[in-house]
């Protein structure tokens, strides 16, 4: 297709909604599951943790470009896609945001290590869905997800040490 040709323009112009849909997304995503994580709590601070669990501070510095991550790697994809595999897309991000967001609750509202355990390897399972799907509709939005990925499974890991030291 030739640069600046309408239709050219159109799709670059029609872009920002694919965009703007994925970061509110991903946006609700972090503030429904933030709402439920209490690092301060009695209840978190009396686990036994391994000592290699990363300071507080470093979960916030990680998951904010990390939902960057997330918001413009789909953002790219879904604008990249239509029919039915963009509502394949929607949906499978759909899903693995609610699982990202689900994991704050099971583990922090919950307080149980355990079902948080058993989150996160639903979120694990659904990232490398999504990894692998982004992928094939655009090998960059893929690489851009391979952080998120490999951070939850370092916290699927941190997850399971927690519930193995605090029964």
């Amino acid at each position: 297709m030739r640069l600046g040709s309408g239709h050219d323009a159109g799709e670059r112009g029609a872009g920002w909604k694919s965009y703007a849909a994925s970061a509110t997304a991903v946006a609700a995503s972090a503030v429904i599951g933030g709402s439920a994580v209490d690092p301060d709590s009695r209840w978190y601070r009396s686990l036994r943790k391994p000592a290699w669990q990363p300071p507080s501070w470093a979960f916030g510095a990680v998951w904010t470009p990390l939902y960057g991550a997330i918001a413009w790697a789909a953002g790219r994809a879904l604008h990249r896609t239509e029919g039915p595999e963009r509502l394949r897309l929607a949906a499978g991000l759909g899903v693995n945001l609610a699982l990202n967001a689900a994991w704050s609750h099971l583990f922090f509202a919950r307080r149980s290590p355990r079902a948080g355990l058993a989150g996160t390897l639903l979120l694990d399972a659904s990232n490398v869905r999504l990894l692998r799907q982004v992928h094939r509709i655009d090998p960059a939005a893929g690489l851009a997800l391979t952080p998120y990925v490999a951070w939850c499974a370092f916290a699927t890991a941190l997850n399971a040490d927690i519930a193995r030291r605090n029964g």
